[in-house]
């Protein structure tokens, strides 16, 4: 597990994240999966170098699912890479769920062309967000975790995992699968009720 984390003297703590969740990780699977365990805003910012469906170009939109929820964006038509910057929000039962999407070519007269998949686990920024909770970190900016590419996730570059002013927030840009190119950027915000300052 990759993570960053430092504190006002500047001092990394490498196993502070991974000891937290090795010791909560097996409670966190224990949940019930019917309880909701928070808000997922997940803002379709934009695609880079998508596949070319059409005779020059595509006319691209994103399918993103969270168990039987999904949504979708609207089409942007005569574009490879697309700006869509659309949040769609999802209700979270499963801490061990994985958010998925589909790009698709809309097309007229037959059925969409597909453009690509890709996924990300939710696990990481569940977790940083109750470790949020336990350090109390609530003004500011402050990196608590970073995810990188590997072979087992669609994550195409680092991807941070910070606290801003309060909300556990994650940009990251996935590589589309089963397509010859494309990426998606998403920046996704978690709202744990729990973890909201009581007034």
């Amino acid at each position: 597990m990759n993570f960053a984390w430092k504190s006002g003297l500047g001092l990394s703590f490498p196993f502070l994240f991974d000891a937290f969740f090795n010791l909560f990780s097996d409670r966190l699977l224990c949940l019930k999966m019917a309880e909701p365990l928070g808000l997922l805003r997940v803002t379709v910012v934009q695609g880079k170098k998508l596949a070319i469906r059409d005779f020059k170009t595509s006319d691209p939109y994103v399918i993103v699912k969270l168990g039987n929820q999904s949504a979708k964006t609207k089409v942007i038509n005569n574009c490879l890479n697309p700006v869509w910057n659309e949040e769609l929000s999802f209700t979270l039962t499963d801490p061990a769920a994985l958010l998925s999407l589909e790009v698709f070519d809309k097309d007229r007269f037959k059925a969409d062309d597909k453009m690509g998949h890709a996924h990300l686990s939710l696990q990481p920024i569940i977790s940083v967000s109750r470790l949020r909770h336990i350090i109390r970190v609530s003004s500011g900016e402050t990196t608590l975790r970073k995810v990188l590419p590997d072979s087992d996730n669609c994550v195409s570059r680092e991807s941070a995992i910070s606290c801003v002013n309060g909300e556990v927030v994650q940009s990251v840009w996935l590589r589309l699968c089963a397509v010859e190119s494309g990426e998606i950027e998403l920046k996704i915000k978690f709202i744990d009720p729990s973890a909201q300052p009581s007034q």
